[in-house]
């Protein structure tokens, strides 16, 4: 089963860790999609996911969805095998970890910075994303 992995297509510091997921996972278990694309909107839509979690990587298997540092926790489960030695931090409670995430998040384009478009995927990633 794919899962879906939606990003702020427009943020350089999102960019950055779709390009490290693509290069860890080595299973072809992730699609992506940007929060902007018409893939990324249905998506939202279909699961009825709020603006709070617009500022969030967020991930999509099956019928469920997962934000902020729950998700970028299973989507390090699914990477090569260091990444997967992160998966301990799951034993901190979501409010905590979500704490710091939120904090990057809020202030990611001061620090990162943003493009002027979405990222258009290179032809060898083409079949990794849902345009």
């Amino acid at each position: 089963m794919n899962k879906i992995i939606l990003f702020d297509g427009i943020c350089n510091f999102c960019n950055f860790w779709v390009n490290f997921i693509i290069n860890r996972d080595k299973n072809n278990i992730f699609k992506f999609a940007s929060l902007q694309s018409e893939a990324g909107i249905k998506l939202l839509k279909k699961f009825s996911i709020n603006n709070d979690e617009m500022n969030s990587v967020i991930l999509i298997e099956g019928e469920k969805y997962f934000v902020r540092s729950s998700a970028a926790l299973r989507i390090a489960k699914n990477l090569t095998p260091f990444w997967r030695l992160f998966c301990f931090l799951v034993i901190i409670p979501a409010p905590v970890r979500d704490l710091i995430y939120n904090i990057v998040a809020e202030n990611r384009y001061r620090i990162f910075g943003k493009r002027n478009s979405c990222r258009v995927p290179a032809a060898e990633e083409k079949d990794k994303f849902i345009l």
